[in-house]
């Protein structure tokens, strides 16, 4: 039952999560000097040469090139999901197992998967199916966000192309001066750091409000997330567009 239920999931978000994902990946890869004629997006570097239309020649003049890096099997993004294993996460955990099997079908990026509670496990080699990774996780216990995160610090290798998506209700039972520490440090290193207060359709739970405000002060925004809405988030991450502004945007739709 729980595997036919993941397959309704991920065949209802994937490809949405997909398309989103991977057109970010495609923009992000664009270049000022594609290497071929190939490579040159005409339809962007025509509207942004229409001032250099010459009406005599009937023609624009190409002042400035848009195209494509030339594509390659190189990893775009490093991706590291952290999920809190909190009873109050449940549904959450649910969401990010099949997230967290569609992102890593994306060639462009390496994706982790990284649950805790006073313990960390990594479950990162269960990728392919989303009920190994359900499976993988035991709901409940203590809550220790500091050691989660320096596990996923010891993942990183290119700060400033890894996204970590921290899925917790940040109730911190750890070192939560040292957690704020690493964040700030990550965050000083290049890496993206977003806080998914739930990632769910029943809104934010019960959460630190203290710590929100914290990870808020150091450039991490803290907000619940809809499903529906998670290939749009990665999107806006992957472009590096400002994700509190995103986050606010989405909220008044």
């Amino acid at each position: 039952m729980v595997r036919t239920v993941t397959r309704d999931l991920e065949r209802r978000l994937a490809q949405r999560t997909r398309s989103a994902v991977t057109g970010a990946l495609n923009r992000a890869s664009r270049t000022s000097r594609p290497r071929r004629p190939a490579d040159v997006d005409w339809d962007r570097t025509i509207r942004a040469n229409l001032r250099n239309y010459l009406p005599r020649h009937r023609t624009v003049v190409p002042e400035r090139l848009i195209g494509y890096a030339r594509k390659q099997q190189a990893v775009a993004r490093d991706v590291i999901l952290c999920l809190d294993q909190s009873g109050s996460m449940a549904s959450s955990v649910v969401y990010a197992g099949v997230f967290g099997a569609v992102l890593a079908s994306i060639r462009s990026l390496r994706t982790s998967v990284v649950a805790f509670d006073t313990a960390v496990a990594d479950l990162t080699e269960q990728l392919s199916d989303p009920v190994d990774v359900l499976f993988g996780t035991q709901l409940g216990g203590g809550t220790d966000i500091n050691r989660a995160l320096a596990y996923c610090q010891r993942l990183i290798t290119r700060p400033a192309s890894t996204i970590v998506i921290l899925v917790s209700d940040l109730f911190e039972g750890g070192n939560r001066d040292e957690m704020l520490r690493r964040v700030a440090d990550m965050t000083a290193a290049g890496t993206q750091v977003i806080a998914l207060l739930a990632l769910s359709d029943d809104g934010a739970p019960r959460y630190d409000h203290d710590n929100a405000v914290a990870l808020a002060e150091l450039g991490v925004p803290a907000f619940a997330c809809t499903p529906d809405s998670f290939g749009d988030l990665m999107a806006a991450a992957i472009e590096r567009r400002d994700i509190t502004e995103w986050a606010h945007r989405t909220a008044a739709r």
